[in-house]
């Protein structure tokens, strides 16, 4: 049995963004926010990355001959990485509560159990295992098993799955973007958003990351070629790293570790007091002034009327309510809403009456806001007042 180990340059850098990983996936876990749930999953995905770069890590620098018992472990552990990163971007979307979001994990449980067949297999045949992915010109070991290690041959199929369970959860991603977007009358491209500028890049990162799995496994044997994969990752992992050492609010708020992009606040000269105060004048003018109602109403008019500049009434919305300026107002427009046609119990005003009266110039973009804020159309929501 050839147990040469080798380090580089490379292998020190990932297994420096590998232990960063695990630390900062329980920084995710445990210390963010309780009211950020989405954070929890991006721990997770952290956490799931940072394991399969270790083992990859041991394998490319021939350290996993040491310990055998573990080869292939992390198999199982790819086929959660889509679904997690899909959850990630759901609940940073959405932090409502789903009883099927188990099912995501379907895949990565049975194929789990599967490998039980390998993982019970004796050191030499997962050494066997190790030489074929990474030393195909070594010799390997004349090894009897008892049974195999993969009897309905599965593994040959796993990268193709990992590969196509990526890009459809990538795309189920995207897609819950576009829609948000479209909802707040923005584009993909242009929003001024912080948290979807941030899911954004991270879409496009994973993107990347799939583009390169499928360029390594056409153009590499075995696992050769996931020294790129490894790299890319850990570059991430690091830099996020050092947002959290220059940032002691980083965990109270939303962000992705798949972003080069620097927060257009990080350097602002508000202070705590600043924001309160801001927040103070927005409340007011929202809710004694009523300026939801005003069917132009936009965040450079706001900020003018409280005597403000617009990036800083912005910052203010983002940091504190963790929402967009559309999305406050739809939240402000709809609460209205709903006092109207809880009063209007004779139906006496129309729903484009009420979605005029609240500041919308489109009955559609009414209706779509208040079935997205209360699950209910305006008409449904009537209906259920006044039975």
């Amino acid at each position: 049995m050839n147990t040469t180990t080798q380090l580089n340059a490379i292998s020190v850098f990932i297994f420096i963004g590998v232990v960063q990983g695990l630390i900062l996936s329980s920084f995710f876990i445990f210390k963010s926010s309780s009211k950020i749930k989405a954070n929890r999953f991006q721990g997770l995905l952290i956490l799931v990355l940072s394991l399969c770069i270790l083992e990859q890590l041991l394998n490319q620098t021939g350290y996993i001959t040491r310990i055998l018992i573990i080869t292939n472990s992390s198999e199982a552990l790819n086929l959660t990485v889509g679904p997690l990163l899909y959850l990630f971007v759901k609940k940073s979307l959405d932090s409502s509560y789903s009883n099927k979001e188990w099912t995501h994990f379907i895949l990565p449980f049975l194929y789990l159990c599967y490998l039980m067949f390998d993982l019970l297999q004796p050191n030499e045949v997962k050494y066997n295992s190790y030489i074929y992915s990474f030393h195909p010109d070594w010799p390997k070991l004349d090894v009897q098993t008892k049974f195999s290690n993969d009897p309905l041959g599965l593994k040959n199929y796993l990268n193709t799955v990992t590969g196509i369970q990526l890009i459809f959860y990538a795309t189920l991603s995207a897609r819950l973007l576009m829609k948000k977007v479209k909802l707040i009358g923005e584009s993909i491209l242009h929003t001024r958003d912080e948290l979807l500028i941030s899911l954004r890049n991270m879409v496009f990162h994973i993107s990347v990351v799939i583009l390169l799995f499928i360029i390594i496994k056409l153009s590499f044997q075995g696992d050769l070629g996931d020294y790129y994969l490894d790299s890319y990752v850990s570059f991430f992992i690091i830099l996020t790293t050092f947002r959290v050492m220059n940032d002691s609010e980083y965990f109270n708020g939303t962000a992705t570790f798949l972003d080069l992009s620097i927060s257009k606040y990080q350097k602002s000269s508000l202070t705590e007091a600043g924001k309160l105060k801001i927040l103070d004048n927005i409340t007011l003018e929202l809710e004694s002034k009523q300026y939801f109602s005003d069917n132009l109403a936009c965040l450079s008019d706001l900020a003018k009327k409280i005597g403000e500049s617009p990036h800083h009434v912005s910052q203010v919305i983002n940091e504190k309510l963790r929402l967009s300026f559309f999305e406050l107002l739809a939240s402000y427009r709809v609460e209205e809403a709903k006092k109207i046609l809880s009063r209007d119990t004779k139906n006496k005003i129309t729903v484009e009456e009420i979605s005029e009266m609240v500041g919308y110039n489109s009955k559609t973009a009414f209706n779509n806001a208040f079935k997205k804020l209360t699950g209910k159309t305006p008409s449904e929501f009537r209906k259920s007042v006044i039975n």
